[in-house]
Parts: C-alpha cells; structure tokens; sequence
C-alpha cells in the first residue's frame, strides 16, 4: 500500500449509528508479518470467546474499507451470565461444514478481562487493502470505528460448554480465535480437557509461541502441539508437511468422546482436516468452521 492510500484509508470520516470510535493505544510485533493492535474501545459490551467484530476505516472522501476480525481477547468473567443475549446473534450460519468467511486477521491476548481494551493481531496479506497499512503504517493514537461483538455460532463458553473435551485445529492466524477460548478457559480456572493442533508454515510465522508454551506448563488439561509445513528447525523430530489423518486420530480425542471441535484456518486447510475429522467419525453436527481466504486483506 503506498503511503497515500494508506493515509486516505487512515482518516476516520463519519459513525454511522452501529459504529463507534477506538483508539489505538499500543502495538506490537508477533511474526516477521503480523502485528496486535491494542484497540480501547469506550463501552465495549463484552463478547464470547470465538466471537468476531467489524473495523471500518473511512477517508474524508467518503471511501471505506471494511473487515471483520475474529476476536481473541479472553472474556470478561461476568460475560458468562450473558450467554443467552449473546447467542442470539445469529449473523454465523448454523452449519458446521463448510463454516462462514474471515479474513487472515484476529484478536490476541493480554488485555485483562473486563476492561475496554482489546487486542487484533493482523496478519499481513500480500496485495491487500488493508492489512497491510494497519500492520505497518496505523500509529498509536489513531482512530478506527468498531461494531460488534458479532456471532453465535463458533464460540466456546465455560459456564455452558465446561467439561466436555475440546479439539482445536488451527492454521496460520486461524490459530487467534481459538486462543480466545483457551484464554477463556484460563481465565475462568477451568479444567476442561482441550486439544490444540496448529499447523503454520515456518517457525518464525509463529504467534503467541511462549504463550501457547505457558499453557501448557500449567499441567491443568491443555495440550498443544505445533506442526511446520514449509521449513522447520534443524533439530525439529518431524519434517515440513501438511497435517495427515493418522496424526490428527493420535493428537486428537477420539470420535467415542464426542469433543466438541473448532476448525479455523484458510478455505484448503479447513476443508481437508473437516474431511478426515468426518472420515475418522466425528459427528459433523459437533465440527463448526471457520474460514478465510487468499483474497482477504
């Protein structure tokens, strides 16, 4: 994006009703091509984890870009009790195969439950409109327009779904929505048994890695396990490539458990672990989807 395209798609130019205004606030590295944008967001009602919302950036002409961005910040604790307001949004199809859209972009961690801040890790897409200005260009202090939380459909709540095991899969930034619902997870202290395979492409495309690592040393259910597909580290066990069948039936639960399961990822990715997830005997009904693809940006 050339520095006058992003200046014009930088400059807030109206909030229509359903939008309003945050701040950026903090930003900092992820991966060699990925940034978390801290976002104050005045009133921010709360969302559940899986849940996505809307950035709108507008220039004084008029122009607008608008994306939607899985969020990844845990909860605030008490948004448990709203679960049932929450879920009556039904924007999400009611389909566990194939899932709905979302571009490579998503929100991550350290905000502390129930302030008003919360975090988008964006990844940036090759001959995008947008990632790329807000991962190199956007500054602290800058303003975007938000609407949401949005979506009923692939979300995990503690209060509701605690105690029945969870399968993670994900693929590149596909991984933030699922880290909302192990930060959920974490924050509620809660022991359900979770899973998480992700799948990325090199070492260094990696995010929330000494995270990820933190959880698992808690010892209190959650496993984790990361697979390379193009390079991996010289000492690495396993070789770059894609997920197989035979692991996914080892590092999952199996399909007598009935886990629920959480697939997010580009549209190959999640169409190929879906298959083997139905061929191994996992109930479609309890597989939900979510998806994004290369045109994204």
């Amino acid at each position: 994006m050339t520095e006058a395209v992003g200046a014009r798609l930088g400059a807030r130019y109206a909030v229509p009703s359903g939008w309003q205004v945050a701040t950026l606030v903090e930003r900092r590295a992820e991966s060699p091509s990925a940034e978390t944008l801290v976002l104050d967001v005045p009133g921010w009602p709360g969302h559940q984890a899986g849940q996505h919302l809307d950035l709108r950036l507008t220039a004084p002409d008029g122009y607008t870009a608008e994306r939607s961005y899985s969020l990844a910040s845990a909860p605030p604790r008490s948004d448990s009790t709203l679960s049932s307001t929450l879920l009556a949004d039904s924007s999400l199809p009611a389909s566990s195969l194939p899932g709905s859209a979302l571009p490579n972009t998503a929100l991550s961690s350290a905000t502390p439950s129930g302030s008003g801040r919360v975090e988008v890790t964006v990844q940036r897409v090759r001959d995008g409109e947008v990632s790329p200005y807000l991962v190199d260009d956007f500054p602290p202090g800058s303003a975007i327009e938000v609407r949401g939380p949005i979506g009923g459909w692939f979300v995990w709540d503690p209060a509701i779904d605690a105690g029945t095991p969870v399968f993670l899969l994900a693929g590149g930034s596909g991984l933030v929505p699922v880290m909302s619902m192990a930060r959920a997870r974490r924050e509620a202290g809660d022991r359900t048994p979770f899973r998480l395979i992700y799948s990325v492409r090199t070492p260094e495309d990696r995010l929330y890695t000494d995270e990820l690592d933190a959880l698992t040393a808690r010892s209190d259910g959650f496993e984790a396990r990361t697979i390379f597909t193009r390079a991996v580290s010289l000492t690495a066990l396993r070789g770059p490539r894609r997920l197989t069948s035979s692991e996914l039936a080892s590092w999952g639960w199996p399909p007598e458990l009935e886990p629920r399961v959480y697939v997010c990822g580009p549209t190959g990715f999640v169409e190929a672990v879906s298959r083997m997830l139905v061929a191994q005997g996992h109930d479609p009904a309890r597989i939900r989807t979510e998806r994004f693809g290369p045109a994204s940006g």
